[in-house]
C-alpha cells in the first residue's frame, strides 16, 4: 500500500492518512521513514498507542534515549511524560532542537497527545534545511566554518527546576554529567546530505570563534531567521495525534498559552549520532 500523504508546506510537514501505527507492517514502516526524510515532521491522527507500542514504534528508527531530567511512564523508561500539572514546561516555549546539550543529539522523536487543553497548546516546527538554504551565500560560507556551544542550563535553570535541597543536588549532578558541548553551526544531514542550520535559543549559548558581542548578535539574527514563518508550521493537537520529527534538521516550540488547563504528552526519543559538517563534493 502506498501512503496517503498530504503536504502541509513545501518547506516542512505532512499528514499521513489511513495508517494505524499499531498494526503498520514493515513496508509501511519503510515508507514512513522515507516520508520523514522528505518532510522533516509527519503527523498521524486518531492513533491510540499504549506506551510500550509507542516505544516499539520509535525503536524502528533506532535505539531509545533516557532523558536526564523529565519523568517517565512506569515500567517504560523510554517514554517521558510531559504533564503540565506536574512540570514547569515553560522551557518548551523556547525554540529548540531536542537534547543538543549531548555529544550525540537525538535522531528524532515520537510524540503522542494524551490529554489536550480545549484551547491552546499548539506546537510549532521549523526546518533548519530551508532556513540555511534561504541565507545569502556569503553568510552561508561564513557559518560553515563556525562551531557553537550548547548548554543544558540554558533551558533548565536551577531556580526553576530545583525547589528544595534534594532537587538542587540532583540537578547539579545532572549538570556535571552533561557539561557544555560543541557542535558545528551548520551540520550535514547524515542521510540526505543537506546542510542544516543547527543553532537554537533553547540550548545554543555562543559561537566559539567570535567575540562575545558578535556571537550574541549573530545568534540573535540566526534564531529569528531560523524560525521565520516561511520555514515553520503550527500543529493544533487532538487527543490521539502522533507526531514524528527528524531532530537533525528541525527545531520546535510548544506554546504555553492554555493557563491552568491540563496537557499531557508522551514522548519517545531516538538516539542519534555526533553532528558533523561535510562540504558538498
Amino acid at each position: 500500500m502506498t501512503l496517503n500523504i498530504e503536504m502541509i508546506k513545501p518547506t516542512i510537514g505532512a499528514i499521513i492518512h489511513d495508517v494505524d501505527l499499531n498494526t503498520a507492517d514493515e513496508h509501511t514502516a519503510q515508507q514512513i521513514q522515507q516520508a520523514l526524510l522528505d518532510h522533516h515532521v509527519i503527523f498521524f491522527r486518531n492513533q491510540q498507542l499504549a506506551p510500550h507500542a509507542q516505544a516499539e514504534l520509535a525503536r524502528g528508527f533506532g535505539s531509545l534515549h533516557i532523558h536526564p531530567i523529565y519523568p517517565s511512564v512506569a515500567n517504560v523508561p523510554e517514554i517521558i511524560v510531559l504533564d503540565s500539572w506536574k512540570l514547569d514546561l515553560r522551557d518548551n516555549e523556547l525554540w529548540h532542537t531536542d537534547v543538543t546539550f549531548s555529544q550525540k543529539p537525538p535522531l528524532g522523536c515520537v510524540l503522542q497527545a494524551i490529554k489536550i487543553p480545549p484551547v491552546g497548546g499548539d506546537t510549532l516546527w521549523s526546518s533548519g534545511a530551508a532556513a540555511f538554504a534561504a541565507l545569502d551565500q556569503d553568510l552561508q560560507k561564513k557559518l560553515k566554518g563556525l562551531t557553537a556551544t550548547h548548554d543544558i542550563r540554558q533551558s533548565f535553570p536551577i531556580e526553576r527546576f530545583a525547589h528544595n535541597d534534594v532537587e538542587r543536588k540532583k540537578l547539579e549532578e545532572t549538570f556535571k554529567r552533561n557539561p557544555p558541548v560543541i557542535h558545528p553551526v551548520v551540520r550535514t544531514h547524515p542521510v540526505t546530505g543537506q546542510p542544516i542550520l543547527f543553532v537554537s535559543e533553547g540550548f545554543t549559548t555562543r559561537i566559539n570563534e567570535l567575540d562575545e558581542t558578535e556571537s550574541a548578535e549573530l545568534l540573535q539574527y540566526l534564531f529569528a531567521h531560523a524560525t521565520n514563518e516561511q520555514f515553520h508550521l503550527r500543529w493544533q493537537w487532538q487527543a490521539g495525534d502522533v507526531a514524528i520529527w527528524d531532530n537533525r534538521c528541525t527545531q520546535h516550540k510548544a506554546l504555553f498559552d492554555y493557563g491552568d488547563a491540563h496537557r499531557i504528552m508522551h514522548r519517545a526519543t531516538i538516539n542519534g549520532d555526533v553532528p558533523f559538517y561535510q562540504a558538498a563534493s
